[in-house]
């Protein structure tokens, strides 16, 4: 039971301040045994917890779906393979996977709420083989309520690419740079907007790329200013802070 509703039945006289004190407290989490839901997660930090599937076993990440969507009639988790997401469907009819970011998603049922409250995110692709994890970003923040730019396959080896593109990315309160190999788009990028530049490092390239590590590297130590940086292949970090700074500059609109 969330906290409104506990509230709701003090004021109405259905609950007494004991019964409803105790209500509260063991309100903060859902206890399922193998897992603790944070039920007030979205109350504390203004985002929903989010699902990393990978690796769950597939009893434990069904039954998480099915007492997410029960408690608040929608879930969003990341890292879901094909075999979970068949697993997930069967039991949640409504969840949705995209095979491409690997997430798999159940929607409210009246619509996002959250929908035109997270700015607008550019979310870049240095090739198209990042869009894997430049899409995660994007559904991310589209999920968590931004509007989102979609500008793939714009890396810094055909640059004339890029900078046709320059004028709409740049309307944008932030931009997400994906980018493998050296990683050196969200450099370029960050030379060009005045917006904060979140960098993305996958682990696409040879083998002198070390999975991602040479283009986190470059990432870190690169010579334009205003970027930051998350883990290789983390499209879902880029796509919860690009959010994040896009509803401070929807709030100042």
């Amino acid at each position: 039971m969330k906290i409104a509703e506990i509230l709701d039945k003090y004021k109405g006289g259905e609950l007494d301040m004991a019964e409803a004190e105790t209500l509260i407290k063991s309100s903060s989490y859902d206890e399922m045994g193998f897992a603790k839901l944070d039920i007030q997660r979205e109350q504390r930090s203004g985002f929903p917890e989010v699902i990393f599937c990978a690796g769950k076993p597939d009893d434990y990440l069904v039954s998480i779906y099915q007492k997410m969507v029960a408690n608040d009639g929608c879930a969003f988790g990341t890292r879901a393979s094909q075999e979970q997401a068949a697993l997930v469907k069967t039991a949640v009819p409504e969840a949705v996977y995209d095979p491409v970011s690997r997430i798999l998603k159940v929607e409210p049922a009246g619509g996002n709420k959250r929908t035109g409250t997270g700015g607008v995110v550019a979310v870049c692709s240095a090739g198209t083989a990042d869009i894997p994890v430049a899409e995660e970003a994007a559904q991310t923040a589209e999920y968590f309520g931004a509007e989102v730019i979609r500008v793939y396959d714009i890396g810094v080896s055909g640059i004339h690419r890029l900078l046709s593109k320059v004028d709409i990315i740049r309307s944008a309160d932030a931009v997400v740079a994906v980018a493998g190999m050296e990683g050196a788009l969200p450099t370029v990028l960050g030379g060009l907007v005045r917006n904060p530049v979140i960098a993305v490092p996958t682990s696409v390239g040879y083998g002198a790329n070390f999975h991602g590590l040479s283009a986190l590297i470059t990432m870190i130590n690169s010579c334009a200013n205003g970027i930051s940086v998350v883990n290789i292949d983390n499209g879902y970090g880029a796509g919860y802070i690009a959010t994040q700074i896009g509803r401070l500059a929807a709030i100042g609109r």
